[in-house]
């Protein structure tokens, strides 16, 4: 279709109710949570459950040409806060969150699929779904530290995605998305973050305003690349014309987040296991007293 390989092609699923291949064309695989409720009980098979279960969605993904999965959410859903991460989330754990988040990346990768990170830096204390409305979060600077401890243990991912969240403490004017100040300060000094960085949907009612107008903000601010997933040819003109060529930095960052990406022939021996991956994750669930349903 394009005469590239390795070019990122994306999508949203993470399993549970974030999934874009749905039963019964496609297996269902289960939410974050149940990984981190297993993981309380027994850490080592969790983490193989996990490592497990997303080699084998990865396989279903790179088997249609899908190189990319908008996947583990590192979030830390805190009491009180909106169900747009809920069970999407592993853990309100942040050590467990941090642990299964990297076997969600080595499963992965094991099935030829790139994860993304997100929704950095924190998601967990929305109290308002970004998809509908622009949510701002209250919480001290000292709070919010607690929120970015499964970035900084994933911060060598290669690609992450923010959150269309103001942070009052950080930038009470801007979003993620859109602060060159959380971008810049957080999510590259403070998490260490030196990935492919893209923003959230810009489609989502979190943002006000012309798409073309949110993209350039968007890439002024630090982001590297702008999603776009409605793909309305006239909100892509307006991106189009609105954004300038990316600099150097972000197109190193492009190319070594996306050389690596594994097409054709060498997915064929892998999906053989699927079957067999997927068997095997349910008996490490099922002898630790859960089930993968």
């Amino acid at each position: 279709l394009v005469g590239r390989q390795n070019l990122p092609i994306l999508i949203d699923q993470e399993g549970g109710r974030v999934a874009r291949l749905q039963a019964p064309e496609w297996p269902s695989y289960p939410p974050a949570a149940v990984f981190g409720a297993l993981y309380d009980r027994d850490p080592v098979s969790a983490l193989k459950a996990v490592t497990l279960n997303y080699e084998a969605l990865a396989l279903d993904l790179a088997e249609v040409g899908i190189t990319v999965t908008c996947a583990p959410v590192l979030d830390i859903p805190v009491s009180g806060a909106h169900d747009v991460i809920g069970d999407r989330a592993f853990s309100g754990n942040p050590e467990h969150v941090a642990a299964l988040g990297q076997a969600c990346l080595r499963g992965l990768k094991a099935g030829g699929v790139e994860g993304v990170i997100k929704h950095i830096p924190g998601h967990g204390r929305s109290s308002v779904d970004s998809h509908l409305a622009l949510p701002r979060v209250a919480s001290a600077a000292s709070e919010l530290n607690r929120d970015l401890f499964p970035f900084r243990s994933l911060c060598d991912a290669r690609m992450a995605m923010t959150a269309h969240i103001i942070y009052e403490d950080w930038d009470p004017a801007n979003c993620a998305t859109l602060s060159s100040f959380v971008i810049n300060q957080i999510i590259r000094k403070d998490i260490g973050f030196s990935g492919l960085l893209m923003s959230d949907d810009l489609d989502m009612k979190a943002l006000d305003g012309d798409i073309g107008d949110l993209a350039a903000q968007s890439q002024a601010a630090g982001c590297d690349v702008v999603l776009n997933c409605w793909a309305k040819m006239a909100d892509m003109v307006s991106i189009a014309e609105k954004m300038t060529a990316p600099a150097l930095l972000a197109r190193q960052r492009m190319v070594a987040a996306t050389d690596h990406l594994m097409l054709g022939s060498a997915i064929d021996t892998l999906r053989q296991r699927h079957d067999a991956i997927i068997a095997e994750r349910d008996e490490v669930m099922s002898k630790a007293g859960y089930s993968a349903s």
